[in-house]
């Protein structure tokens, strides 16, 4: 059986580490492994093996006919150029995925979010990308209100607030870079009834 031997921090910084795993694969041979990991070596999950989550990721309807979704276009370094998803980011301590949700809306949109009611397991967190990397999301579905504004924007923060209709969401899907996460919820929201926009929930 595959295992992991040891972990070795490479970087220490505030947000993102790189550690390298001594790694054994299944014939009992050891190479190394390297990821990034937002925790450090004693809480990462290749040491723990415990699902922990790290952020969120708002999937929010908007408009009197609920017929609108809340998306961000944002600069992300890793590509040097703008991205389309949805609000996210990281739980604070002590925080619980839905209160991150209301916070970060604020902070990203200026926005007001109120998260729906459905069963708790269709937010459990799950990788955004296993081969590289132990962070984990959430998704929380609700409903956003108010005017859109920028002014709780960081400096590093390089985005604009998206009111997408189905249209929009087409062309997006055909025309623009994308997160996975986008692409999927966005599918959804594609064919989404605004009579009862979360049927896929099982609302």
């Amino acid at each position: 059986m595959s295992k992991i031997n040891k972990i070795i921090p490479l970087t220490n910084v505030r947000f993102l580490n790189l550690y390298e795993l001594e790694a054994e694969n299944k014939l009992g041979q050891t190479h190394p492994y390297y990821v990034a990991s937002r925790k450090d070596e004693h809480t990462m999950m290749a040491a723990t093996k415990k699902v922990i989550p790290d952020g969120v990721v708002i999937y929010s309807l908007f408009g009197e006919a609920k017929d609108h979704v809340i998306m961000v276009r944002q600069f992300r370094y890793p590509l040097n150029d703008y991205v389309y998803e949805f609000p996210a980011g990281l739980i604070d301590p002590g925080e619980s995925i839905k209160e991150t949700a209301i916070r970060e809306m604020m902070e990203e949109t200026g926005l007001t979010f109120i998260p729906a009611s459905y069963e708790d397991f269709l937010s459990r967190p799950h990788f955004s990308s296993a081969g590289m990397t132990d962070e984990t999301n959430c998704t929380v579905y609700g409903f956003a209100d108010g005017k859109p504004n920028l002014d709780h924007l960081e400096p590093n923060e390089d985005l604009s607030v998206c009111l997408v209709d189905k249209a929009e969401a087409r062309r997006i899907l055909k025309e623009e870079n994308l997160s996975v996460k986008a692409y999927y919820l966005l599918l959804h929201f594609l064919q989404s009834d605004p009579k009862n926009p979360f049927a896929f929930l099982g609302l």
